[in-house]
């Protein structure tokens, strides 16, 4: 599916930022300890990468059934019962949320926007409202992974 590849390419992208954030951490820290000097906008800058990467890493971590899920009686079903329980999870848990996540974010996303938000810090990104941003965008792309991975289930529980 075309979500899966949109999911799959998105989520080894902002993989990468990982490595990001320990350079600039690292970088941080000798310019403040070696050359006792601060660097605001690299600071913050870990914080966007971080964000990106969790934000965006959602959809991707639930294409690889890598998200976290209380395994107490899950892990002892039937490939049929899992395919179940993810079907009813999706449609009524994950894809509900999203959409809450999403309606309740808009106007939050907007008004930053509208002001163009930018750090409280002197020196810092001015681009607040891009990682705001991140909040219906994170959800939305959750929501076109579940949908994919409801189709892809449905389809296998018609088959099986």
């Amino acid at each position: 599916m075309k979500i899966d590849a949109i999911i799959e390419i998105s989520g080894r992208t902002v993989a990468w930022l990982s490595l990001g954030m320990v350079v600039i951490t690292c970088t941080v820290v000798v310019l403040r300890y070696g050359f006792d000097t601060g660097a605001i906008a690299l600071q913050e800058s870990v914080t966007y990468m971080h964000a990106l990467v969790f934000m965006i890493g959602l959809s991707y971590a639930l294409k690889h059934d890598r998200h976290v899920r209380v395994d107490l009686l899950f892990n002892r079903l039937s490939g049929r019962s899992r395919q179940r329980i993810n079907l009813i999870g999706h449609v009524g848990f994950l894809l509900p949320i999203c959409l809450v996540i999403t309606l309740e974010s808009f106007d939050y996303v907007m008004r930053s926007w509208a002001i163009r938000e930018g750090s409280p810090e002197a020196g810092g990104i001015p681009g607040v409202y891009f990682l705001k941003t991140l909040i219906p965008l994170s959800a939305l792309l959750l929501s076109m992974q579940a949908i994919s991975e409801v189709l892809r289930t449905y389809r296998q529980l018609r088959h099986d």
